[in-house]
């Protein structure tokens, strides 16, 4: 009975458009079991997992907090999950100066909880961050959370929504005029195919693409799973590129095994359609694409997961069938980077270096690709490094370091994928020949348990925006 009403409350969730925000934070729509102190809280504390759906509560109550009245000119924010998926899930604020490094300035709720947050994105103004969930459409909510940090040391949820077609919020690029284009690597049922999502300047959803009118670009997806996780944005040669890397559905219970996909697609940027899709034979999984800074044919590096390999594509040449777009392997990582179950990557603005977190082998891979004939590597792939489970990386702003968080995916009971994890935020410094010098750490875990800031069980978090205000006249974020 539970689930016949989850399933009809989703599919009602589905048809509601997404409101243009208003001074008072909300979402698109309210918990489908309110908030009754003293009753729904056991049900949440002790509902047993369900297939698929998940109950749909609202948070544990938050425990209150002390914030910091610091003024770092380094700040991250850290969009992150309770370690419980009980209590509310959060956007942490950090200092990164070097006096103060570490030090909790803030933090600020959504008010869902079990969303497993996935990556954070800036608008081009940096007035606005935007985080997505993994997870959220388990409990049928909003799939995408918007922070106010006009004034970056308190930053103020806004309001959250959700796609009609598509979930599983994934990578996110901000458009130039305000808005954002995201991909949502899943249907609204967690299968094949997601959709591009794009907002407006209000961070209201716009459309999902390919669009319904779009015949072509949809027997495109059809043809082949369409479940875009990378996504990267040539503004002036018109083109963007996504890369499809796995059925979110296939990682839950019950399943037959993970279905990993092979392929990138190549879009028209002004008309957001698909020109070509380019396949890496047996990749495995296309996990990251990301064009390379200042390179003459816009060349983007893409990360093949199974293969532990990173491949660069060359989206202005053509096959030999006339198809534009071209992918080559550029640099295998080694054995130990194979079926790592995840490869993310980032890229210095001089197009010099390259970086790439290789999840279950515990490894941040360096590479001078400043010469791309004859790449060097610039990290011993032997050597233990102090990181368990690294996956989201940023260079920041000063290019000077790198932020790596320690935790991918952990599904529990309910799905396929738990990767190991120490729930750290790393600060790595950047050498001037590119090479990595592991410097120190943010502990989530301490920090968010049972006598730290605040108890939320713990904390995962999963990605991270860096903000640098040195010049106050002329900030910096990424």
């Amino acid at each position: 009975m539970l689930l016949q009403y989850l399933a009809l409350a989703y599919g009602a969730a589905l048809t509601v458009g997404s409101p243009v925000p208003d001074p008072e934070p909300q979402i698109s729509l309210p918990p489908l079991i309110p908030s009754v102190p003293g009753v729904t809280d056991p049900i949440v504390s002790n509902a047993p997992p369900l297939p698929i759906l998940q109950v749909p509560t609202p948070p544990l109550a938050s425990d209150p907090f002390t914030g910091s009245n610091i003024t770092p000119k380094k700040i991250g924010y850290f969009w992150t999950g309770a370690g419980d998926n009980e209590h509310a899930d959060f956007l942490a604020t950090y200092s990164l100066d070097d006096d103060t490094f570490g030090q909790f300035i803030w933090l600020t709720d959504v008010p869902t909880s079990g969303n497993s947050p996935h990556h954070l994105g800036v608008s081009a103004d940096g007035t606005t961050l935007v985080g997505g969930g993994l997870l959220s459409l388990l409990k049928t909510q909003d799939t995408a959370y918007y922070f106010d940090v006009t004034n970056p040391y308190r930053p103020q949820f806004l309001h959250s929504n959700r796609a009609v077609l598509s979930s599983i919020t994934d990578e996110i690029r901000a458009k130039p005029g305000g808005g954002f284009l995201i991909t949502y690597m899943g249907s609204a049922a967690g299968t094949s195919p997601g959709r591009i999502v794009e907002t407006d300047a209000n961070y209201n959803i716009i459309n999902e693409f390919p669009a319904l009118t779009d015949v072509a670009g949809n027997l495109n997806v059809v043809e082949e799973p369409f479940n875009p996780h990378g996504l990267t944005v040539d503004w002036n040669k018109n083109i963007f590129l996504t890369s499809d890397f796995v059925v979110p559905v296939s990682i839950l219970k019950p399943s037959l095994g993970i279905q990993h996909d092979n392929t990138l697609r190549l879009w028209e940027l002004d008309t957001r359609t698909i020109i070509s899709t380019i396949t890496i034979p047996n990749g495995g999984g296309i996990q990251d694409v990301k064009f390379i800074p200042g390179n003459s044919e816009s060349a983007a590096l893409a990360t093949a997961v199974a293969l532990g390999q990173v491949w660069i594509v060359y989206p202005f040449r053509f096959d030999s069938s006339g198809n534009q777009g071209v992918a080559e392997l550029l640099y295998d990582l080694g054995p130990l980077a194979e079926n790592v179950i995840a490869i993310y990557s980032d890229i210095t603005q001089d197009g010099r270096f390259a970086y790439f977190t290789l999840t279950t082998a515990n490894h941040i891979a360096a590479l001078d690709i400043s010469d791309l004939i004859n790449v060097v590597r610039l990290d011993d792939p032997n050597t233990v490094q102090p990181t368990i489970g690294p996956h989201y990386i940023k260079i920041t702003p000063d290019q000077q370091h790198i932020v790596v968080t320690d935790y991918f995916v952990q599904t529990g009971d309910i799905g396929l994928i738990n990767t190991p994890a120490d729930f750290r935020a790393l600060y790595i410094d950047i050498n001037t020949d590119g090479s990595l010098h592991f410097n120190r750490s943010i502990d989530f875990e301490q920090q968010f348990s049972r006598g730290g800031i605040t108890n939320r069980g713990g904390a995962k978090p999963h990605s991270s925006v860096v903000f640098d205000l040195t010049d106050p006249a002329h900030p910096i974020y990424y």
